[in-house]
Protein backbone atom coordinates (compact mmCIF):
# COMPACT_ATOMS: atom_id res chain seq x y z
CA UNK A 1 0.00 0.00 0.00
CA UNK A 2 2.77 2.40 0.87
CA UNK A 3 4.37 2.13 -2.53
CA UNK A 4 1.65 3.07 -4.95
CA UNK A 5 3.58 6.32 -5.45
CA UNK A 6 6.28 4.41 -7.36
CA UNK A 7 3.89 2.74 -9.76
CA UNK A 8 5.31 4.58 -12.73
CA UNK A 9 8.63 2.78 -12.33
CA UNK A 10 9.26 -0.65 -13.79
CA UNK A 11 7.84 -3.56 -11.82
CA UNK A 12 11.34 -4.80 -11.04
CA UNK A 13 12.49 -1.47 -9.63
CA UNK A 14 9.16 -1.00 -7.85
CA UNK A 15 9.61 -4.38 -6.19
CA UNK A 16 13.07 -3.42 -4.99
CA UNK A 17 11.87 -0.07 -3.64
CA UNK A 18 8.88 -1.64 -1.96
CA UNK A 19 11.23 -3.91 -0.09
CA UNK A 20 13.50 -1.03 0.90
CA UNK A 21 11.43 2.08 1.48
CA UNK A 22 10.04 1.47 4.95
CA UNK A 23 12.87 -0.72 6.24
CA UNK A 24 14.53 0.56 9.39
CA UNK A 25 18.29 0.89 8.91
CA UNK A 26 20.42 1.30 12.01
CA UNK A 27 24.05 2.27 11.68
CA UNK A 28 26.55 3.61 14.22
CA UNK A 29 27.91 6.22 11.83
CA UNK A 30 26.79 7.75 8.55
CA UNK A 31 29.00 9.39 5.96
CA UNK A 32 26.07 11.43 4.62
CA UNK A 33 26.92 15.15 4.37
CA UNK A 34 25.15 17.74 6.48
CA UNK A 35 23.39 20.72 4.91
CA UNK A 36 26.23 23.16 5.69
CA UNK A 37 28.53 21.38 3.23
CA UNK A 38 26.33 20.77 0.18
CA UNK A 39 25.54 23.07 -2.78
CA UNK A 40 21.84 23.38 -1.90
CA UNK A 41 20.39 22.91 1.58
CA UNK A 42 17.42 21.06 0.10
CA UNK A 43 19.58 18.48 -1.69
CA UNK A 44 18.43 14.88 -1.35
CA UNK A 45 20.99 12.51 0.16
CA UNK A 46 22.01 14.72 3.07
CA UNK A 47 21.67 14.61 6.90
CA UNK A 48 22.80 11.67 8.97
CA UNK A 49 19.40 11.08 10.53
CA UNK A 50 18.17 9.78 7.17
CA UNK A 51 19.18 6.83 5.00
CA UNK A 52 19.11 5.92 1.33
CA UNK A 53 15.64 4.41 1.67
CA UNK A 54 14.38 7.73 3.01
CA UNK A 55 15.89 9.40 -0.06
CA UNK A 56 13.75 7.23 -2.33
CA UNK A 57 10.65 8.19 -0.37
CA UNK A 58 11.65 11.87 -0.44
CA UNK A 59 12.15 11.83 -4.21
CA UNK A 60 8.60 10.56 -4.65
CA UNK A 61 7.20 13.07 -2.18
CA UNK A 62 8.97 15.90 -4.00
CA UNK A 63 7.60 14.75 -7.34
CA UNK A 64 4.08 14.55 -5.88
CA UNK A 65 4.21 18.08 -4.48
CA UNK A 66 5.65 19.54 -7.68
CA UNK A 67 3.24 17.77 -10.04
CA UNK A 68 0.02 17.57 -8.02
CA UNK A 69 0.15 20.40 -5.47
CA UNK A 70 2.15 23.36 -6.76
CA UNK A 71 0.11 23.86 -9.98
CA UNK A 72 -3.12 24.19 -7.95
CA UNK A 73 -1.89 26.54 -5.24
CA UNK A 74 -3.34 29.77 -6.69
CA UNK A 75 -6.80 28.26 -7.10
CA UNK A 76 -6.75 26.82 -3.59
CA UNK A 77 -5.77 30.20 -2.16
CA UNK A 78 -8.85 31.69 -3.83
CA UNK A 79 -11.03 28.86 -2.47
CA UNK A 80 -9.58 29.09 1.04
CA UNK A 81 -8.92 25.35 1.11
CA UNK A 82 -7.38 22.57 -0.94
CA UNK A 83 -9.46 19.98 -2.77
CA UNK A 84 -10.69 16.69 -1.36
CA UNK A 85 -9.17 15.12 -4.46
CA UNK A 86 -5.61 15.98 -3.41
CA UNK A 87 -6.16 14.25 -0.07
CA UNK A 88 -7.31 11.10 -1.84
CA UNK A 89 -4.36 11.26 -4.24
CA UNK A 90 -1.95 11.58 -1.31
CA UNK A 91 -3.62 8.64 0.42
CA UNK A 92 -3.59 6.50 -2.71
CA UNK A 93 0.18 6.99 -3.00
CA UNK A 94 0.90 6.15 0.63
CA UNK A 95 1.75 9.69 1.77
CA UNK A 96 -0.79 10.00 4.61
CA UNK A 97 -0.40 8.58 8.13
CA UNK A 98 2.89 6.97 7.16
CA UNK A 99 3.44 5.75 10.73
CA UNK A 100 0.13 3.84 10.77
CA UNK A 101 0.64 0.10 10.83
CA UNK A 102 -0.46 -2.12 7.98
CA UNK A 103 -2.77 -3.87 10.45
CA UNK A 104 -4.98 -0.78 10.30
CA UNK A 105 -4.56 -0.06 6.60
CA UNK A 106 -1.58 2.25 6.95
CA UNK A 107 1.68 2.26 4.97
CA UNK A 108 3.62 0.75 7.89
CA UNK A 109 6.35 3.38 7.96
CA UNK A 110 7.70 5.59 10.73
CA UNK A 111 7.31 9.11 12.04
CA UNK A 112 10.33 10.12 9.93
CA UNK A 113 8.35 9.44 6.76
CA UNK A 114 5.60 11.80 7.94
CA UNK A 115 8.29 14.40 8.68
CA UNK A 116 9.70 14.06 5.17
CA UNK A 117 6.23 15.02 3.93
CA UNK A 118 6.27 18.07 6.21
CA UNK A 119 9.68 19.15 4.94
CA UNK A 120 8.89 18.60 1.28
CA UNK A 121 5.75 20.70 1.62
CA UNK A 122 7.92 23.53 2.95
CA UNK A 123 10.34 23.00 0.07
CA UNK A 124 7.68 24.01 -2.46
CA UNK A 125 6.55 26.96 -0.30
CA UNK A 126 3.04 25.52 0.05
CA UNK A 127 1.03 25.77 3.27
CA UNK A 128 -2.44 24.66 2.21
CA UNK A 129 -2.39 20.89 2.60
CA UNK A 130 -2.92 20.02 6.26
CA UNK A 131 -1.19 16.66 5.86
CA UNK A 132 1.23 17.24 8.74
CA UNK A 133 -1.54 18.05 11.21
CA UNK A 134 -3.52 15.02 10.05
CA UNK A 135 -0.63 12.53 10.09
CA UNK A 136 1.85 13.73 12.72
CA UNK A 137 -0.56 15.34 15.22
CA UNK A 138 -4.00 13.67 15.05
CA UNK A 139 -2.96 10.11 14.24
CA UNK A 140 -0.76 9.65 17.37
CA UNK A 141 -3.77 10.26 19.62
CA UNK A 142 -5.61 7.37 17.97
CA UNK A 143 -2.53 5.16 17.96
CA UNK A 144 -1.70 5.73 21.61
CA UNK A 145 -5.10 6.09 23.27
CA UNK A 146 -7.67 4.64 20.88
CA UNK A 147 -9.49 1.37 21.38
CA UNK A 148 -9.18 -1.41 18.84
CA UNK A 149 -12.63 -0.45 17.55
CA UNK A 150 -11.66 3.22 17.17
CA UNK A 151 -8.44 2.35 15.36
CA UNK A 152 -10.21 0.00 12.96
CA UNK A 153 -12.89 2.60 12.27
CA UNK A 154 -10.77 5.69 11.66
CA UNK A 155 -7.15 4.89 10.80
CA UNK A 156 -7.81 3.14 7.45
CA UNK A 157 -9.93 6.08 6.28
CA UNK A 158 -7.37 8.59 7.48
CA UNK A 159 -4.63 6.70 5.65
CA UNK A 160 -6.50 6.65 2.33
CA UNK A 161 -7.53 10.31 2.57
CA UNK A 162 -11.28 9.74 2.78
CA UNK A 163 -11.47 10.98 6.38
CA UNK A 164 -9.53 14.14 7.28
CA UNK A 165 -8.41 14.53 10.87
CA UNK A 166 -8.26 17.65 13.05
CA UNK A 167 -7.05 18.43 16.56
CA UNK A 168 -9.77 20.57 18.14
CA UNK A 169 -8.30 22.45 21.11
CA UNK A 170 -8.36 26.23 20.75
CA UNK A 171 -11.35 28.28 21.90
CA UNK A 172 -12.13 32.00 21.63
CA UNK A 173 -11.02 32.38 25.26
CA UNK A 174 -8.49 29.55 25.52
CA UNK A 175 -5.45 29.32 23.30
CA UNK A 176 -2.13 28.31 24.82
CA UNK A 177 -3.84 27.98 28.23
CA UNK A 178 -5.61 24.66 27.72
CA UNK A 179 -6.81 24.56 31.32
CA UNK A 180 -9.21 27.40 30.48
CA UNK A 181 -11.36 25.42 28.03
CA UNK A 182 -15.11 25.96 28.37
CA UNK A 183 -16.36 23.35 25.92
CA UNK A 184 -17.93 20.72 28.17
CA UNK A 185 -19.26 17.18 28.00
CA UNK A 186 -21.78 16.28 30.70
CA UNK A 187 -22.64 12.68 31.52
CA UNK A 188 -26.17 11.55 30.68
CA UNK A 189 -26.40 7.89 31.51
CA UNK A 190 -23.67 6.18 29.50
CA UNK A 191 -23.57 9.06 27.01
CA UNK A 192 -22.06 12.55 27.05
CA UNK A 193 -23.73 15.77 25.94
CA UNK A 194 -21.17 18.04 24.27
CA UNK A 195 -21.57 21.83 24.11
CA UNK A 196 -19.18 24.62 23.23
CA UNK A 197 -17.21 26.17 20.38
CA UNK A 198 -13.71 26.10 18.95
CA UNK A 199 -11.75 28.43 16.69
CA UNK A 200 -8.62 28.46 14.49
CA UNK A 201 -9.04 24.75 13.73
CA UNK A 202 -6.75 23.49 10.97
CA UNK A 203 -8.64 21.12 8.62
CA UNK A 204 -11.84 22.20 10.40
CA UNK A 205 -14.01 22.75 7.34
CA UNK A 206 -12.93 19.48 5.70
CA UNK A 207 -12.81 17.53 8.98
CA UNK A 208 -14.13 13.98 8.97
CA UNK A 209 -13.11 13.28 12.55
CA UNK A 210 -11.78 15.59 15.24
CA UNK A 211 -10.08 15.01 18.58
CA UNK A 212 -12.08 17.44 20.72
CA UNK A 213 -10.86 18.74 24.07
CA UNK A 214 -13.69 19.14 26.58
CA UNK A 215 -14.22 19.63 30.31
CA UNK A 216 -15.85 16.58 31.90
CA UNK A 217 -15.33 17.28 35.61
CA UNK A 218 -15.72 20.96 36.54
CA UNK A 219 -15.37 20.03 40.25
CA UNK A 220 -11.92 18.44 39.86
CA UNK A 221 -9.14 19.79 42.10
CA UNK A 222 -7.77 21.56 39.02
CA UNK A 223 -9.02 21.93 35.43
CA UNK A 224 -6.15 19.68 34.33
CA UNK A 225 -7.75 16.82 36.26
CA UNK A 226 -11.14 17.26 34.60
CA UNK A 227 -10.40 17.34 30.86
CA UNK A 228 -11.22 14.52 28.44
CA UNK A 229 -10.81 13.88 24.72
CA UNK A 230 -13.63 12.87 22.37
CA UNK A 231 -13.84 11.74 18.76
CA UNK A 232 -16.44 13.88 17.01
CA UNK A 233 -17.47 12.95 13.48
CA UNK A 234 -18.73 15.08 10.63
CA UNK A 235 -22.49 14.72 10.29
CA UNK A 236 -23.25 14.22 13.97
CA UNK A 237 -26.47 15.94 15.02
CA UNK A 238 -25.62 19.26 16.67
CA UNK A 239 -22.18 19.57 15.08
CA UNK A 240 -21.89 22.69 12.93
CA UNK A 241 -18.97 24.03 10.94
CA UNK A 242 -18.71 27.80 10.94
CA UNK A 243 -17.10 30.03 8.38
CA UNK A 244 -13.66 29.55 6.91
CA UNK A 245 -11.51 32.20 8.54
CA UNK A 246 -9.73 34.80 6.38
CA UNK A 247 -6.13 34.95 7.50
CA UNK A 248 -3.02 37.03 6.89
CA UNK A 249 -1.26 33.97 5.46
CA UNK A 250 -1.83 30.23 4.97
CA UNK A 251 -4.52 31.32 2.54
CA UNK A 252 -4.99 27.86 0.99
CA UNK A 253 -5.22 26.19 4.38
CA UNK A 254 -8.68 25.38 5.74
CA UNK A 255 -8.96 27.10 9.14
CA UNK A 256 -12.42 27.22 10.69
CA UNK A 257 -14.76 27.78 13.60
CA UNK A 258 -16.61 24.73 14.97
CA UNK A 259 -19.75 24.62 17.11
CA UNK A 260 -21.16 21.84 19.30
CA UNK A 261 -24.80 22.11 20.35
CA UNK A 262 -26.11 19.28 22.52
CA UNK A 263 -24.23 16.61 20.61
CA UNK A 264 -25.00 13.22 22.13
CA UNK A 265 -21.80 11.23 22.18
CA UNK A 266 -21.79 7.52 22.98
CA UNK A 267 -19.23 6.18 25.43
CA UNK A 268 -17.36 4.77 22.44
CA UNK A 269 -16.54 8.35 21.39
CA UNK A 270 -14.38 8.88 24.50
CA UNK A 271 -10.69 8.70 23.53
CA UNK A 272 -8.69 7.10 26.30
CA UNK A 273 -9.84 7.41 29.91
CA UNK A 274 -12.20 10.03 31.26
CA UNK A 275 -10.45 13.06 32.84
CA UNK A 276 -7.05 12.00 31.49
CA UNK A 277 -7.18 14.30 28.48
CA UNK A 278 -4.82 16.96 29.80
CA UNK A 279 -2.19 14.30 30.51
CA UNK A 280 -2.58 12.98 26.96
CA UNK A 281 -2.20 16.48 25.53
CA UNK A 282 0.95 17.19 27.52
CA UNK A 283 2.37 13.85 26.38
CA UNK A 284 1.71 14.52 22.68
CA UNK A 285 2.44 18.25 22.51
CA UNK A 286 6.25 17.83 22.37
CA UNK A 287 5.90 15.99 19.04
CA UNK A 288 3.54 18.67 17.71
CA UNK A 289 5.97 21.40 18.75
CA UNK A 290 8.91 19.57 17.25
CA UNK A 291 6.95 19.26 14.00
CA UNK A 292 6.50 23.05 14.00
CA UNK A 293 10.25 23.47 14.50
CA UNK A 294 11.02 21.05 11.67
CA UNK A 295 8.68 22.89 9.32
CA UNK A 296 10.21 26.21 10.37
CA UNK A 297 13.78 25.19 9.58
CA UNK A 298 12.77 23.55 6.27
CA UNK A 299 10.92 26.70 5.23
CA UNK A 300 13.94 28.82 6.20
CA UNK A 301 16.10 26.60 3.97
CA UNK A 302 13.71 27.12 1.06
CA UNK A 303 13.64 30.91 1.58
CA UNK A 304 17.43 31.05 1.68
CA UNK A 305 17.83 29.11 -1.58
CA UNK A 306 15.10 31.14 -3.29
CA UNK A 307 16.80 34.37 -2.25
CA UNK A 308 20.28 33.18 -3.16
CA UNK A 309 19.05 32.45 -6.70
CA UNK A 310 17.38 35.86 -6.89
CA UNK A 311 20.36 37.97 -5.81
CA UNK A 312 22.65 36.06 -8.19
CA UNK A 313 20.42 37.13 -11.11
CA UNK A 314 19.23 40.61 -10.04
CA UNK A 315 21.38 43.44 -11.40
CA UNK A 316 22.17 46.68 -9.56
CA UNK A 317 24.99 49.19 -10.09
CA UNK A 318 26.15 47.27 -13.20
CA UNK A 319 26.70 44.02 -11.30
CA UNK A 320 24.59 41.41 -9.59
CA UNK A 321 23.23 42.09 -6.12
CA UNK A 322 25.15 39.02 -4.96
CA UNK A 323 28.42 40.80 -5.79
CA UNK A 324 27.78 43.35 -3.04
CA UNK A 325 29.76 42.56 0.08
CA UNK A 326 26.92 43.56 2.40
CA UNK A 327 24.65 41.03 0.66
CA UNK A 328 27.29 38.31 0.89
CA UNK A 329 27.66 38.98 4.62
CA UNK A 330 23.90 38.80 5.15
CA UNK A 331 23.71 35.50 3.25
CA UNK A 332 26.60 34.18 5.36
CA UNK A 333 24.72 35.11 8.55
CA UNK A 334 21.50 33.51 7.33
CA UNK A 335 23.11 30.25 6.24
CA UNK A 336 25.01 29.95 9.51
CA UNK A 337 21.87 30.49 11.60
CA UNK A 338 19.86 28.04 9.49
CA UNK A 339 22.55 25.37 9.76
CA UNK A 340 22.71 25.85 13.54
CA UNK A 341 18.93 25.42 13.68
CA UNK A 342 19.11 22.37 11.42
CA UNK A 343 21.74 20.69 13.62
CA UNK A 344 19.68 21.31 16.76
CA UNK A 345 16.37 20.18 15.34
CA UNK A 346 17.85 17.04 13.75
CA UNK A 347 19.32 16.16 17.13
CA UNK A 348 15.88 16.67 18.70
CA UNK A 349 14.50 14.30 16.07
CA UNK A 350 17.06 11.65 17.07
CA UNK A 351 16.13 12.04 20.73
CA UNK A 352 12.43 11.83 19.89
CA UNK A 353 12.92 8.63 17.87
CA UNK A 354 14.41 7.16 21.06
CA UNK A 355 11.37 8.44 23.02
CA UNK A 356 13.52 10.80 25.08
CA UNK A 357 12.34 14.26 23.99
CA UNK A 358 11.27 16.25 27.07
CA UNK A 359 8.78 19.17 26.97
CA UNK A 360 11.42 21.82 27.66
CA UNK A 361 13.69 20.77 24.79
CA UNK A 362 10.69 20.58 22.44
CA UNK A 363 9.73 24.08 23.56
CA UNK A 364 13.27 25.31 22.86
CA UNK A 365 13.13 23.85 19.36
CA UNK A 366 9.70 25.26 18.64
CA UNK A 367 10.38 28.81 19.78
CA UNK A 368 13.92 29.14 18.41
CA UNK A 369 13.27 27.58 15.01
CA UNK A 370 10.02 29.45 14.34
CA UNK A 371 11.66 32.73 15.40
CA UNK A 372 14.50 31.83 13.04
CA UNK A 373 11.99 31.21 10.27
CA UNK A 374 10.63 34.74 10.72
CA UNK A 375 14.07 36.35 10.87
CA UNK A 376 14.98 34.63 7.62
CA UNK A 377 11.67 35.64 6.02
CA UNK A 378 12.24 39.30 6.95
CA UNK A 379 15.81 39.31 5.64
CA UNK A 380 14.91 37.53 2.41
CA UNK A 381 12.10 39.95 1.58
CA UNK A 382 14.56 42.80 2.18
CA UNK A 383 17.09 41.20 -0.17
CA UNK A 384 14.40 41.00 -2.85
CA UNK A 385 13.84 44.74 -2.61
CA UNK A 386 10.49 46.09 -3.85
CA UNK A 387 9.71 42.87 -5.70
CA UNK A 388 9.74 41.00 -2.39
CA UNK A 389 6.61 42.93 -1.46
CA UNK A 390 4.73 41.69 -4.52
CA UNK A 391 2.43 38.68 -4.10
CA UNK A 392 3.55 37.28 -7.45
CA UNK A 393 6.97 36.63 -5.91
CA UNK A 394 6.97 33.46 -3.77
CA UNK A 395 9.00 35.11 -1.00
CA UNK A 396 6.03 37.40 -0.26
CA UNK A 397 3.80 34.42 0.40
CA UNK A 398 6.53 32.84 2.51
CA UNK A 399 6.77 35.98 4.64
CA UNK A 400 3.08 36.03 5.64
CA UNK A 401 2.92 32.25 6.04
CA UNK A 402 5.83 32.31 8.48
CA UNK A 403 4.18 34.80 10.82
CA UNK A 404 1.81 32.32 12.46
CA UNK A 405 4.52 29.83 13.36
CA UNK A 406 5.50 31.53 16.65
CA UNK A 407 1.79 31.65 17.58
CA UNK A 408 0.26 28.22 17.12
CA UNK A 409 1.16 24.98 18.93
CA UNK A 410 1.64 27.25 21.96
CA UNK A 411 2.92 30.80 21.58
CA UNK A 412 6.65 31.30 21.82
CA UNK A 413 6.12 33.35 24.96
CA UNK A 414 4.55 30.27 26.58
CA UNK A 415 7.45 28.16 25.29
CA UNK A 416 9.88 30.45 27.14
CA UNK A 417 7.70 30.22 30.25
CA UNK A 418 7.88 26.42 30.18
CA UNK A 419 11.65 26.51 29.70
CA UNK A 420 12.12 29.14 32.40
CA UNK A 421 10.08 27.24 35.00
CA UNK A 422 12.35 24.24 34.64
CA UNK A 423 15.47 26.39 34.90
CA UNK A 424 14.39 28.02 38.17
CA UNK A 425 12.68 24.98 39.66
CA UNK A 426 14.11 24.16 43.10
Amino acid sequence: MAFRHIARKSSKVASQLKKATFTRINRPYSSRPETSTVPNMMDIGTRQIFTEEHDIFRENCRRFYREEVAPNNDKWEEDGQVSYEIWKKAGAQGFLCCAASEEFGGPGGTWLHDIIMVEEQSYINHSGCGFGNHSAVVLPYLQNYGTQEQKEKFIPKMADGSCIGAIVMTEPGAGSDLQSVRTNAKKDGDDYILNGSKVFITNGQMMGVGVVVALTNPDAKSPAHGISLFLVEDGMKGFKKGKKLKKMGLKAQDTSELFFEDIRLPKSALLGEENKGFYYLMTQLPQERLSAAIGGVAHAEWMFEETRNYVKERKAFKRTVADLQTVQHKLAELKTEICVGRAFVDNCMRIHLEKGLDPQTASMAKYWCTDLQNRVAYACVQLHGGWGYMWEYPISRAFVDARVQPIYAGTNEIMKELIGRQITKS
